[in-house]
This record gives structure tokens, C-alpha cells and sequence, in this order.
């Protein structure tokens, strides 16, 4: 019996439904298995009092630290982050508030391994941890945890020599791994693990009907992402008011849905683009499966999710060629990569709105990232870990 601490900032709860639930959703499967027995620690970070009562924390008061989620029993420890110190100290604190913590599941659960499923400040801290309880550590790379956490001044260092502590490390990506090869960890010390999708939920509907239920009837982009600069759905709005006759949702919620609800107005396009708020991920399937094409103009990624599982339900997409878009987007039945301009965006979803590829075909793009490969490979990585370190 493989005994696994699973370790992850990102990880959702009942303010934060949809926060990590690809993280989620590999822990359930890896749990799953009948030879490993799992617990999880979901730190989450807030300011000092009097800071901590602000709107955007407040919510977390009513966030148990330890509770059944799923069936997993999940504890929710509290570490300190100040603002405006861009992360430097997050380790440390983390780090000092896990230590007890982890001391006191230990002596019910003799953990093999410390899987941290996020780069920073999970990564350093389960290093910390691994050292001074003796057991192995793997962390696993995303996206903007290398991307960006790797490369600021406050926190480089840290995440460099995490990469460089850990016992196993792993990568959402070929191009992922390249990036952490970059900052000067060790690429022949990385193993690629892509995501999953539950094929039976993501599937291809019938289109008509699938945007009835959104009020639409001609062609349908969707976008999926939070609102922040870096998902391009302003660049997605731009491609979309040159398509006449098309609409567009953007499903996400973030900082800068007042910018965008501004270039809407400002293009005249209140009637075919709609922001849609962070949406239940149980309701992407049909999201997705009702659109012609789903459009995220990335400046960096891991391997996105929803590129799979917008492949899943049969819709192409059209990406950047951030992170791991060529491993996903191998053949024209899958969509297109482009520059990141309105102008590219808008000819590739010209492009396969005039001449659609059949949904079973763009499907088969998704089929091998199944969640029992993910667990399956998941499982032999940590098992070899704790297997070494006897």
C-alpha cells in the first residue's frame, strides 16, 4: 500500500468551486486505486489581521481547516502571505505551518511520499518538509508556477533549487519541461505526466441544440479562462468582431472583466459577445459541445485543460504556440496554432467555421489523455519514488 500526502495550494473548496479542479480530479483518481490510501493538505494563503478581512479573504473564514471533500479528507491549514513583497516570504511561512501540521498526521498516517502538485510555493516548502521527515519528495510543474514564480527576483532561487532537492519532478508538458530545463533544473531528472478528461462527460452533442440553451443560432466561439491579461481574451474579442455573424463566450471571472466589458461596448458588441462569469465545471460539457470552435489566445501555458476537453466534445481549437499547444493540436482535424493577433485568430476561426472538421475526428484528438493513464503513471512515478528511498 502506497501511503501519499498530497500537497497543493491549488486545490478548490466551497468558495472556490472551480480553483484547481484538474488537480482535483487527479487526486480522485489516484485515491481511487485500491493500492494507495491518500490524504491532502490545501494550504491556503492570507494576509495578516487586519488585512485578512477584506472581501477578497473574508470568504475563507467559513472554510473548515479540516474536512471530507469528495471523500478525501482534506485539511485546510492558513499561512501568512504579505502583499507587496512579490512572494519572498511564502516558504517560510508555509513551511513553518506544515511542519506541525504534517508531524501531526504522521502519527496516524505514515506518509512514503510528499506529492506537491504545484511549483510555488509548494514545491519549496515540500522539499523542506521531505527533509526533515525523511521521506521523498516530487512537484510537479504547471505553468505559471515556473513561468512566472521561476523567473521573478524574490522567488527564482527558490524554485530553481526545489527543482534541484526534489527526488522525482514532473511536467504537464514536453514544452513545459523544456521551460524548466531553461531555469537551469535538470532535464533528464523530469518525467512529462499530461492531464486527463473524463471522456464519458466531455462528448460531442448536437450543435443545434447545445446553443439553444445559450439563446445562439448561428456560429459559436467559446473561450474559457480567467480574466487576466495573460488568457488574450481581449485579443479573442478583437478576432471575433471581424467574423460577422458570430458570437462569442468567455467563461471565467477575474480582474479584468471591467476592461473587457469596456472593448465590448466600446466595438459595439453587446449582442454577440457575452461574458459569462466563472461557470460550474460540470457545465462546461455543454459549453463546449455547443461551440463551433474554442478560441484562447495564450501568452503561456502548461498544457490547458480546456484544450482537451474542448476536443473531447468535438470542437477544433484555435491556440498559441504556448507550452504544450504541439502536443495537443497534432493534426488539422484538431484545430490550429497561431500568431497571437487578432488578425490570425480571426482567419484560423474564418477558416474552420467555412470548412468544420467532423466531431468524432476533432474527438480522437483528446483520447489518449485519459485520467487512467494520468493515475496509472502517477501511481508508478511516486511508487518508484518511495521504492528508492528505502
Amino acid at each position: 500500500m502506497l501511503r501519499v500526502l498530497t500537497l497543493s495550494t491549488l486545490f478548490p473548496d466551497a468558495t472556490r468551486p472551480n480553483f484547481g479542479v484538474f488537480v482535483e480530479r487527479q487526486t480522485l483518481g489516484l485515491a481511487a486505486r485500491g493500492d494507495v490510501e491518500l490524504r491532502v493538505v490545501a494550504p491556503i494563503g492570507v494576509p495578516p489581521w487586519p488585512f485578512d478581512a477584506v472581501s477578497h479573504y473574508r470568504g475563507f473564514r467559513s472554510v473548515p481547516e479540516r474536512e471530507v471533500w469528495k471523500g478525501l479528507d482534506v485539511r485546510r491549514p492558513r499561512f501568512a502571505t504579505i502583499s507587496g513583497t512579490g512572494g519572498r516570504f511564502h516558504v517560510a511561512a508555509l513551511t513553518r505551518r506544515l511542519i506541525p501540521l504534517l508531524g501531526e498526521i504522521r502519527r496516524d498516517f505514515a506518509f512514503d511520499v510528499i506529492d506537491a502538485e504545484f511549483f510555488f510555493p509548494d514545491g519549496p516548502a515540500a522539499a523542506a518538509l521531505g527533509a526533515h521527515f525523511g521521506v521523498p519528495v516530487s512537484i510537479k510543474a504547471r505553468g505559471a508556477d515556473v513561468h512566472h514564480w521561476g523567473h521573478v527576483r524574490a522567488t527564482a532561487a527558490s524554485v530553481r533549487e526545489a527543482g534541484l532537492k526534489a527526488d522525482g519532478l514532473l511536467a504537464v508538458s514536453g514544452a513545459m519541461k523544456a521551460d524548466m530545463a531553461a531555469i537551469g533544473i535538470p532535464a533528464e531528472r523530469i518525467r512529462v505526466h499530461h492531464t486527463g478528461v473524463d471522456l464519458a462527460r466531455f462528448a460531442p452533442r448536437e450543435r443545434v441544440a447545445a446553443k439553444a440553451a445559450y439563446g445562439i443560432t448561428g456560429p459559436l466561439i467559446v473561450s474559457l479562462g480567467a480574466l487576466i491579461p495573460r488568457k488574450g481574451h481581449d485579443l479573442v474579442i478583437d478576432a471575433v468582431a471581424a467574423i460577422p455573424g458570430a458570437s462569442l463566450l468567455i467563461a471565467g471571472e477575474g480582474p479584468e472583466r471591467g476592461a473587457l466589458e469596456a472593448r465590448i461596448a466600446a466595438g459595439g458588441l453587446a449582442d454577440r459577445v457575452r461574458l459569462l462569469g466563472s461557470i460550474p465545471h460540470d457545465a462546461l460539457p455543454g459549453l463546449l459541445a455547443a461551440a463551433d470552435v474554442m478560441a484562447l489566445a495564450s501568452s503561456s501555458e502548461g498544457l490547458a485543460n480546456a484544450w482537451v476537453e474542448a476536443l473531447a466534445c468535438g470542437t477544433p481549437i484555435v491556440i498559441t504556440a504556448a507550452g504544450g499547444a504541439a502536443e495537443v493540436v497534432t493534426g488539422p482535424d484538431f484545430g490550429r496554432i497561431v500568431q497571437r493577433d487578432p488578425a490570425a485568430f480571426a482567419d484560423a476561426i474564418r477558416a474552420l467555421l467555412d470548412d468544420p472538421p467532423v466531431q468524432a475526428d476533432v474527438r480522437r484528438g483528446a483520447e489518449r489523455f485519459t485520467w487512467d493513464a494520468n493515475s496509472a503513471a502517477l501511481f508508478d512515478h511516486l511508487a518508484g519514488l518511495a521504492a528508492h528511498f528505502l
